[in-house]
């Protein structure tokens, strides 16, 4: 089975909700996904997507690289969790040390978009550092 294939649902639900400029590609053994989604949900979908075929994220075969129109650098977002804090870490990564919190609903500023998945911000009190892209959305 190609990559292709078994990721087929993730590749069709990008196509189905209006991600821009998708490119699919696979270089040595690893699928490249990249485009922009429209909003904060759609990039949430395809990570569920994902999240379904490989639920603990280890087979390291697929990397999503998909932005949310709106997440510009400088720009302000805002802390979208179900109910806790956001961790703010020294590298990016879960194991690296936990260096500040963001409270649910707080903005932060962009600093820099490391990857896909880890997202480095500055909070209004100064405190720097890396935070998991999933729970940060474009503030309005």
């Amino acid at each position: 089975m190609s990559l292709q294939d078994k990721y087929k649902a993730v590749i069709d639900t990008a196509n189905a909700n209006g991600v821009n400029n998708l490119v699919v590609a696979e270089t040595n053994g690893v699928l490249h996904i990249q485009g922009k989604a429209p909003n904060s949900k759609i990039k949430d979908q395809l990570w569920d997507v994902y999240g379904s075929i490989d639920p603990n994220y280890l087979t390291g075969d697929l990397v999503m690289n998909i932005d949310v129109a709106g997440a510009v650098i400088g720009g302000r977002l805002k802390v979208n969790t179900d109910s806790s804090n956001l961790n703010i870490r020294r590298g990016p990564a879960t194991e690296q040390e936990v260096i500040g919190k963001a409270a649910k609903g707080e903005e932060v500023t962009l600093v820099a978009r490391t990857n896909d998945e880890w997202w480095f911000v500055r909070t209004d009190s100064g405190t720097e550092g890396y935070c998991y892209a999933q729970y940060l959305t474009p503030a309005e």
